[in-house]
């Protein structure tokens, strides 16, 4: 962008989390001049974005960014162990083709030191101006049709507001997002909350592998996130003060557990002198319109975080940005109308590569594993049995969750398939004289399957 005015830049970014980095990394290598703010630059705390699947991780790489998981303890993760009542069974990664010895690998790690890798990889990028400041607002061309021309920022340490124009101002803010109400006009929901605890050198059943504990209470999720560290995430719906919180997870969460990690786990709970969480929203992704203005990450769209994919989703997003507003795609940002013919198309080609795949079915597991009546633990009880089965009943199911496969339809098989079996199941437990009372009953199942899944789909199919 050929300009004379001061702080000009083809693309300003608010937000450098796990999004805004990638996304300056990529424009800058692609000859773009790129301001990168972010409010704080100091090693973010936080208890999310701390698991990346395979499919994020072959994204990561295509950015050329693999190299921000070295050097920060990150462990390899080798697929799940889910664990129902008690039973376990194993869910590994797929082999890329049969010649693989190994299963494609995901990563886990602290949060914030891959958020500084990604920021230093940011910062060295020639191209890339990352400032410490707090954006505060958009500005808009109102003669031309409310056309963002950039925003108001302040800087750390600084009494003065400055204004800085881009072609492009892209609000990667996260899930609080503060400039969400300039384009979307829904709010995120919240099922539950996630409760999280840091467990020190835990005995896990099953090492280098995520682990989902379902029982009679609400899903637990263990993944370690270093050579001593093991993250525990406790799903409870609504807010506890700290002192009954700490009984549920002593007198209803502990004995939920394997045996092995109950020590580690009691002292954590212990010792713990606050419990973090975070809310597991979702919101359906929007179509941005906005003239010079794209809203993306988890200020745009989130799914729950059960099935760990928001990171997969973030970054497959970039490297699909990065050739939809590649100079030689859109050679000059400041053409509007090319731009927003691109983010049309990057609105529904996100969806074919994999977002709509994990956005559904993060929200249909969790309604699954969190059964809260007896139609879901059926399906409950039907979908531990069809991972039980092994062969494609895992590798099918495993593919999605992990990024690798993104076709809807592979979703839409697999879970009415586990709707079927859950129904099979139920039947087969019955005595013969029971079996019109549960040909009633596989119908209240198998519409509860329908009412789960069908109006993600169809926030899905909305523009």
């Amino acid at each position: 962008m050929v300009s004379t005015r001061k702080n000009t830049y083809d693309v300003a970014i608010i937000g450098a989390g796990i999004l805004g980095p990638a996304l300056a990394t990529t424009f800058a290598k692609d000859g773009r001049s790129v301001l990168l703010v972010e409010r704080d630059l100091s090693e973010p705390d936080r208890i999310v974005g701390e698991l990346l699947q395979p499919g994020g991780v072959e994204a990561l790489e295509t950015l050329g960014l693999r190299d921000c998981l070295d050097g920060i303890d990150a462990v390899p993760v080798y697929g799940y162990e889910v664990i129902y009542h008690g039973k376990r069974v194993h869910i590994p990664y797929p082999k890329k083709d049969e010649e693989d010895e190994k299963p494609r690998q995901g990563r886990s790690f602290h949060h914030g030191r891959f958020v500084m890798k990604l920021r230093d990889a940011a910062r060295k990028t020639a191209g890339v101006t990352l400032i410490e400041a707090t954006a505060k607002d958009l500005i808009r061309d109102e003669v031309n049709g409310g056309k963002v021309l950039g925003l108001v920022a302040r800087r750390k340490g600084s009494e003065t507001d400055e204004h800085f124009f881009a072609s492009l101002t892209v609000a990667a803010d996260g899930c609080t997002s503060n400039f969400r109400k300039h384009t979307v006009t829904e709010k995120p929901f919240a099922s539950s909350s996630f409760y999280a605890l840091e467990l020190i050198d835990a005995d896990m059943p099953r090492p280098y592998h995520g682990h989902v504990l379902l029982g009679d209470n609400k899903p637990v999720l263990l993944y370690q996130i270093g050579t001593h560290e093991t993250r525990a995430l406790v799903d409870i719906a609504g807010k506890m003060p700290i002192g009954k919180l700490r009984n549920h997870m002593l007198n209803v969460v502990l004995p939920s557990l394997p045996d092995s990690l109950w020590p580690s786990f009691r002292r954590a709970v212990e010792n713990a002198k606050r419990f973090p969480s975070m809310p597991n929203n979702f919101l359906r992704p929007t179509k941005n319109t906005t003239p010079g203005f794209l809203l993306i990450g988890d200020a745009m769209n989130m799914r729950h975080p059960l099935t760990g994919g928001g990171m997969t989703v973030a970054f497959t997003d970039a490297v699909l940005l990065g050739k939809l507003l590649s100079r030689d795609e859109v050679p000059d940002l400041a053409d509007t109308d090319a731009v927003l013919s691109q983010l049309s198309t990057f609105h529904w080609a996100r969806k074919n590569q994999g977002s709509s795949t994990i956005n559904i079915l993060s929200m249909a597991l969790y309604a699954l594993f969190a059964a809260d009546d007896d139609r879901l633990r059926v399906l409950q009880k039907g979908c531990f049995g069809y991972f039980k089965r092994g062969g494609d009943c895992v590798t099918g199911p495993v593919s999605l969750l992990a990024g690798i496969v993104g076709q809807p339809f592979v979703l839409f098989y697999h879970f009415y398939a586990v709707a079927l079996y859950s129904i099979w199941l139920m039947l087969k437990d019955m005595e013969p004289f029971m079996w019109p009372l549960g040909i009633m009953r596989a119908f209240a199942v198998f519409w509860k399957a329908c009412v789960v899944i069908f109006p993600y789909i169809f926030s899905e199919l909305k523009a």
